[in-house]
C-alpha cells in the first residue's frame, strides 16, 4: 500500500520544483561568465571593396582569427564599387539594425589609405563599434544611431606586429583592432578622442509643388532594378495609389510605369514602379533587367511628377 503524501508537503514539493525551473530559465538567460567556461565573443562583421578575385579578406581574416581564434565573423559584401564611400555608406547603414549591441563591424572601403586620413573606432549610441577610415562612411549610421564616442587608432600593440603597409591597412591596422575589441580589449585604449569625424554630404531628393527630383544611385544586383533616392513616404504625397499609371522621366527620358506592390503584378517582362525594402523609391521589370534593358546606370536624373499634372519633355 502507498502511503498517502500530506497536501502540504506536495505543495512545498511543487514550490521547490517551480523555484528550480525558474532558476534554471535564469541561468539559461544570463551569459554571467561561469569560471571555466569560455565567453563567446561578439561577432564581427566584415565589408570591403576588395572583391573576391584575390586573397586580401582571406588574409584579413587570418589576422582575426590570430588574435582571436573562435571570433565569429560574418560578412556583408566584399562587392562594394571600388573606391565608392557611399555605397559602403549605404550598405552600413542597412545592415547595422539587424545586430545587437556589442558587435564589432570592421568597413575597409579607404581610397585614401596611407595619406593623413585617420584610423578609426567609432562607438555608436546603441552600443555597437565600427573600426574604419575617417572618411564619411560611418556617417548614416550615426545620423540614425547616435554618437557616443570616437577615437582614432594609434595603440600599436593592437596593430599587427611588423612593419606597417602603406597600402594595406585592411590587414595590418583595421582587421587586429577589431580582433581585440572583440576579444574584450578596452576601447578607450584604442587611442585619443576625435572630436570631429569627417561628413558625407549626398545629394537629398527634392519635392516642390510639381513632383519629386532625384537620382538613380545603384542597381540593386543581379537584378538590375534602379534604386533610387527618392523616399517612398515622400513619394506617397504625390497621391499616387497602387495600381496607378505614374509618369516619370528618368535621364530626360518620358516614361510611364505602374504603380504596384509586387513585381508579379505586372506581365513577365513589363516594367514597374515599386517602393523597395528599405523604403525607398525603385525601378525594375519582372523578371528582367531594366538597367541592361533600357541602358540606365548609376548616376542619372530621375524626376516624379505630382498626380494630375502633365509632365513632358523639354
Amino acid at each position: 500500500m502507498i502511503p498517502k503524501v500530506p497536501r502540504i508537503a506536495l505543495s512545498l514539493l511543487a514550490v521547490v520544483f517551480l523555484a528550480a525551473a525558474c532558476s534554471k530559465f535564469q541561468a539559461d538567460k544570463d551569459p554571467t561568465p561561469v569560471p571555466g567556461v569560455p565567453v563567446p565573443h561578439p561577432t564581427i562583421v566584415f565589408m570591403s571593396d576588395f572583391g573576391v578575385a584575390n586573397d586580401a579578406v582571406a588574409i584579413c581574416k587570418a589576422v582575426i582569427l590570430g588574435i582571436v581564434p573562435d571570433a565569429h565573423i560574418m560578412d556583408i559584401t566584399h562587392q562594394v564599387t571600388p573606391y565608392s564611400i557611399e555605397e559602403g555608406a549605404r550598405f552600413l547603414q542597412g545592415v547595422t539594425p539587424y545586430y545587437p549591441a556589442g558587435t564589432v563591424f570592421l568597413v575597409v572601403v579607404d581610397p585614401g589609405v596611407g595619406t593623413s586620413r585617420k584610423a578609426i573606432v567609432v562607438k555608436s549610441k546603441k552600443g555597437q563599434y565600427f573600426v574604419l577610415p575617417d572618411n564619411g562612411l560611418i556617417t548614416p549610421v550615426i545620423d540614425r544611431d547616435g554618437l557616443e564616442s570616437a577615437r582614432e587608432i594609434t595603440n600599436t600593440d593592437w596593430m599587427i606586429q611588423s612593419p606597417i603597409s602603406s597600402t594595406f591597412h585592411g590587414r595590418d591596422i583595421f582587421s587586429p583592432v577589431a580582433a581585440h575589441l572583440a576579444a574584450g580589449g578596452d576601447f578607450v585604449l584604442v587611442g585619443p578622442e576625435v572630436s570631429q569625424l569627417v561628413r558625407l554630404n549626398p545629394k537629398a531628393a527634392i519635392v516642390t509643388d510639381k513632383g519629386i527630383a532625384g537620382d538613380v544611385i545603384a542597381l540593386d544586383d543581379p537584378f538590375g532594378s534602379l534604386v533610387t533616392d527618392i523616399p517612398g513616404d515622400e513619394f506617397m504625397k504625390l497621391a499616387y495609389r497602387f495600381g496607378d499609371k505614374v509618369p516619370l522621366l528618368i535621364n530626360k527620358q518620358l516614361v510611364t510605369l505602374p504603380y504596384v506592390k509586387t513585381f508579379m503584378e505586372v506581365p513577365v517582362g513589363e516594367p514597374l514602379l515599386y517602393v523597395d525594402s528599405r523604403g525607398r523609391v525603385g525601378i525594375a521589370i519582372n523578371q528582367g533587367n531594366y538597367s541592361k534593358q533600357f541602358g540606365v546606370t548609376p548616376p542619372a536624373p530621375v524626376f516624379i511628377a505630382r498626380k494630375g499634372i502633365p509632365l513632358k519633355t523639354k
